[in-house]
């Protein structure tokens, strides 16, 4: 199975954008700089991929940086050999979307997009994930 995007399976890639927690109405309506990847991991906190500002009306938000977050961009190809198959619980349709949920009981979040996935997780669990899901030794 060739490497994502050139970088190898045990070595991903660092996420690093934002984590605010806000009223759901303040994220919806949220203005985020530059365009990044913004993904609602709960009604109330949104981690926000490649942003390094958001305009937001929510005075008691919290906005603080985030890079404790690793991913690997794979080809729909490789997420289909790799990953898919250890999938216990199914995948939204619609893309782009977001899904999060243990893989091969690790937890991980999946950034579906319709020619390519970015799986993600902390990054304490890098090397738990690239081994049970690519095989990769540390």
């Amino acid at each position: 199975m060739p490497a994502p995007d050139s970088e190898s399976h045990d070595r991903p890639i660092r996420l690093h954008g934002l984590r605010v927690v806000a009223m759901p109405q303040a994220l919806d309506a949220a203005q985020w700089r530059p365009d990044g990847i913004v993904l609602r991991v709960a009604a109330d906190e949104a981690l926000a991929i490649g942003c390094t500002d958001v305009e937001i009306t929510d005075p008691y938000a919290i906005v603080e940086p985030e890079s404790a977050f690793v991913g690997w961009w794979l080809t729909t190809e490789q997420f289909a050999a790799c990953v898919e198959p250890r999938l216990e619980w199914p995948l939204p349709h619609q893309r782009p979307a977001l899904a999060q949920g243990l893989v091969a009981a690790v937890p991980l979040k999946l950034w579906l997009e319709s020619d390519r996935v970015l799986v993600i997780t902390s990054s304490g669990l890098a090397h738990e994930a690239a081994a049970r899901l690519f095989g990769a030794r540390s």
